[in-house]
């Protein structure tokens, strides 16, 4: 696998004479996500807010796409179309146009004449509205899954390593979240379930990316004799080509999604993009340091070592 190496497996990048700055970037970035959801906040898309819901047959089948475009023609804009049952039925959710009835028979009809044409006319089979409690028991949902991921990832990680690394780990990935779901909030882009998943993806792929280089940290603080800071830059260094190859692989796979898996996964695409590149970079320059900050050293990975010096000075 060298021919392949982006970096030599040997380079001495001195990462952590950075780490002031790098940390102090990556701070300020949270910072700011944190302040567009505290001051902008969401543009929450039907999962959460509710509206209206109808299922339209078509005498032909018809694209989905077509459908989407011609709603948004009309005014209604954020329209979730896809198909189910043939190819001739379409399920629609969206928000009720300003200056409409808030009667969902109402809204039916507009959405029937703005989606049906001449050579392939649309019957209405069903309307009904889709409730906002719904939205708001999903959004609680999705903050439980949050913390019990976290939780999750903390006591993993504590059992494989050292309280040190778990909360490393733990802070290193909460900031990726944070700036992944920061950037709906500043763009304004609609914020829906599939950016929830894809929030919550990012959390696994940027704790996996970060427990490669932890590992190799504990290997290297097992045989180096080094200072922490030597076997940080060391580890880092070890495992760059690996880190930016695989990232690079992952963001081609979710770039193919965004580019041809259609406006309803869009989102969950581009927070899922975001989510790599921020976790592939705090990986490098935020985790390490954030070791360094807590005082790592080769005694926090080799419990063993002090049990056997503690059993060593009994009577």
């Amino acid at each position: 696998m060298k021919p392949f190496n982006v970096f030599p497996y040997d380079s001495t990048i001195d990462f952590m004479r950075l780490r002031v700055l790098s940390t102090a970037v990556a701070a300020l970035i949270m910072f700011i996500a944190i302040g567009a959801m505290a001051v902008k906040g969401f543009n929450f898309a039907l999962d959460f807010t509710g509206g209206v819901g109808i299922e339209l047959r078509f005498d032909k089948p018809v694209e989905v796409e077509d459908v989407r475009a011609n709603l948004a023609k009309a005014g209604f804009e954020g329209a979730q179309v896809q198909n189910f049952g043939t190819g001739n039925d379409i399920l629609i959710r969206l928000q009720e146009k300003e200056g409409t009835s808030n009667a969902p028979g109402s809204v039916a009809q507009d959405v029937k004449q703005a989606t049906s044409t001449a050579e392939n006319p649309a019957e209405v089979r069903s309307s009904a509205v889709i409730s906002a409690q719904v939205g708001k028991e999903l959004a609680l949902n999705g903050i439980w899954a949050l913390v019990f991921v976290v939780v999750g990832f903390l006591i993993y990680i504590s059992f494989r390593f050292e309280w040190k690394f778990a909360v490393a780990a733990i802070i290193t990935t909460l900031h990726d979240v944070l700036v992944v779901v920061g950037w709906f909030a500043l763009t304004g882009h609609e914020f829906d379930l599939t950016v929830l998943a894809g929030a919550l993806s990012v959390m696994g792929y940027s704790i996996n990316d970060t427990i490669v280089v932890f590992d190799r940290v504990r290997e290297n603080f097992r045989s180096m004799r080094a200072s922490p800071s030597e076997v940080l830059n060391a580890s880092i260094n070890q495992t760059l080509s690996r880190t930016v190859i695989t990232s690079f692989v992952a963001f081609l796979t979710v770039l193919a999604l965004y580019l041809y898996g259609g406006a309803s996964l869009r989102g969950m695409a581009e927070s899922q993009m975001l989510g790599i590149i921020i976790g592939t970079l705090s990986s490098i320059f935020v985790a390490c340091p954030l070791l360094m900050w807590l005082g790592v050293s080769k005694q926090d990975l080799m419990p063993k070592a002090r049990d056997e010096a503690a059993l060593a000075r009994r009577p």
